[in-house]
């Protein structure tokens, strides 16, 4: 899986993307980021709120609870304003 980083978050993990190999046990992306946190202290500082995340899977904004496999791309970033 390609996992992407956008913003303070690339900021905080000090990577802008990473290609995991999941296990069995992350089948969603609430998963995922409970699998991150477990990294190190960058991961849980940058997914301290994820209410001010978003989240998209090949492309597509999706919600936390969407289902993922290892062959999806889930990106994260803060969330999108206009002007």
């Amino acid at each position: 899986m390609k996992v992407l980083y956008f913003s303070w978050i690339k900021d905080n993990i000090g990577k802008n993307e990473e290609d995991l190999s999941l296990n069995d046990n992350i089948k969603t992306i609430s998963d995922l980021i409970n699998y991150l946190i477990t990294i190190n202290e960058n991961y849980k500082k940058a997914f301290s709120d994820i209410s001010i995340i978003r989240f998209s899977k090949n492309m597509n904004l999706v919600n936390i609870d969407e289902m993922i496999d290892n062959d999806d791309e889930i990106a994260f970033f803060p969330p999108m304003t206009g002007g």
